[in-house]
């Protein structure tokens, strides 16, 4: 996928500072070219509950942002975020005492 429809999809407006943003990702993501899909694919299935996949604006990597209305849909979308990262074998870094997580990468 080309970056410029990756960050359209993510819903921002692609700008030079944020296709340079995108591929410091890329390339700071292992084995990134394995999971670009099912992160897409997650970002899809959380927009339903209100959650997202976004830049990180402190790190070179993507964030999961848990952003649900309720407490159940916030459960719901945790559970999502779980089966990507078993499924897809995808590293995860969830932040302390926030509804974030931290997209490493892939893992054997």
């Amino acid at each position: 996928m080309r970056r410029d429809a990756m960050l359209t999809q993510l819903g921002y407006a692609p700008n030079s500072a944020l296709l340079n943003q995108l591929e410091r990702i890329e390339n700071n993501t292992s084995g990134y070219e394995k999971i670009q899909k099912h992160i897409m694919d997650l970002h899809d299935h959380l927009k339903v509950d209100g959650s997202y996949v976004a830049l990180s604006n402190t790190k070179d990597c993507f964030k999961i942002k848990v952003e649900a209305p309720s407490v159940e849909i916030a459960e719901e979308a945790h559970e999502k975020i779980k089966h990507f990262s078993d499924k897809f074998k995808v590293t995860l870094d969830k932040l302390e005492n926030k509804e974030t997580y931290y997209i490493l990468g892939f893992h054997h």
